[in-house]
């Protein structure tokens, strides 16, 4: 019997906590070499604090965390080689050109002169920016800046690759191109890559996903085996007035309420669709039944749908300056 492969990334009983808020709760997980490993929640959810741990920025009240074997309290330095983060505030010197960017990340990294102009054209045409190379960075659209980031972090050797919401607030293309680079850098350097989202549909082709919610961790498994284990059918209702919603609540309840006034019923059973119409088919105005999905896995396990919220301010505290690099608070 083969030994088993040592974890990329390990975390164990990580806690964090900001006076009275409990941002992370004794969270646990392995992830293997070359997996793509997603933390799925929505913001606010503990994903950002995590990220910063692990990049040696934000130190854990209790547990520990190790990247490639180094612990990132202990050992920061050698963690931070062998990482690569992208974190939800831009990290770019808007002041330097596309290529100057690059260039220095490799020099304060220690990448000698010539491996670093190599890694650099390799880099620069993988993301598709090698005709934007003199441009200011500040003349980029933002789908570009964010290409230049995921360059940025593979100039020196890293392993694990860790973004923190990489595509929020990007346009659905750029989105898509995002996720093929990631997928291919992926495959071409045996990367691990963990990639925080509250997007659900980016994580359907990843390896695990960990859904976090409140600091606590949910459930963690393949997309697949999240469905089997969670999924649930979920009928979406939309009342056709406030006096037939009332009547609806008072038979049958609901599971939650959408954003745009649909209530949702769990577990939509074909016979329970049947008894529904029957009773209030007259007081709605349509209705829809998602079959499971990630999506109905998040509100089986939270009672709610994963949708967009402000960043809470606490995860906003710790990142990367715009200027060199610098760290903010």
């Amino acid at each position: 019997m083969s030994p088993a492969k040592a974890a990329s990334v390990r975390v164990e009983a990580i806690s964090k906590r900001y006076g009275r808020v409990l941002a992370l709760d004794v969270v646990s997980f392995d992830v293997e070499p070359g997996q793509f490993f997603a933390l799925l929640g929505p913001n606010g959810a503990g994903k950002s604090t995590l990220v910063h741990i692990l990049a040696t920025i934000l130190r854990p009240d209790g547990g520990r965390a190790q990247i490639e074997g180094h612990d990132v309290v202990r050992e920061p330095v050698e963690a931070r080689r062998r990482l690569g983060v992208v974190f939800q505030e831009p990290s770019l010197d808007d002041r330097l050109t596309v290529y100057e960017n690059l260039d220095f990340h490799g020099m304060v990294y220690g990448v000698p002169r010539k491996l670093r102009r190599r890694r650099i054209e390799e880099m620069l045409d993988v993301v598709e920016l090698a005709d934007w190379r003199e441009r200011f960075v500040r003349t980029l659209s933002s789908g570009m800046k964010r290409r230049l980031e995921i360059a940025r972090t593979l100039i020196h050797d890293a392993r694990v690759l860790i973004l923190d919401e990489p595509t929020v607030g990007l346009d659905a293309q750029s989105r898509g191109r995002i996720w093929g680079y990631l997928e291919r850098l992926r495959s071409e350097r045996s990367l691990t890559v963990i990639v925080t989202t509250h997007y659900i549909e980016e994580v359907e082709g990843c390896d695990r996903v960990c859904i976090i919610d409140h600091g606590s961790i949910l459930a963690l498994d393949s997309p697949a085996g999240l469905k089997a284990a969670h999924g649930e059918a979920v009928l979406k209702v939309w009342p056709r007035d406030a006096e037939a919603e009332t009547m609806i609540r008072d038979d049958f309840g609901a599971a939650a309420e959408t954003p745009d006034g649909a209530l949702l019923f769990k577990p939509a059973t074909d016979a329970f669709v049947d008894r529904f119409l029957a009773r209030h088919g007259a007081r709605i105005q349509r209705m829809a039944r998602s079959e499971p999905s990630l999506e109905t896995v998040f509100l089986s396990l939270t009672g709610r749908e994963l949708r967009d919220q402000a960043a809470a301010p606490r995860e906003r505290t710790y990142a990367f300056g715009r200027r060199g690099g610098e760290h903010t608070r």
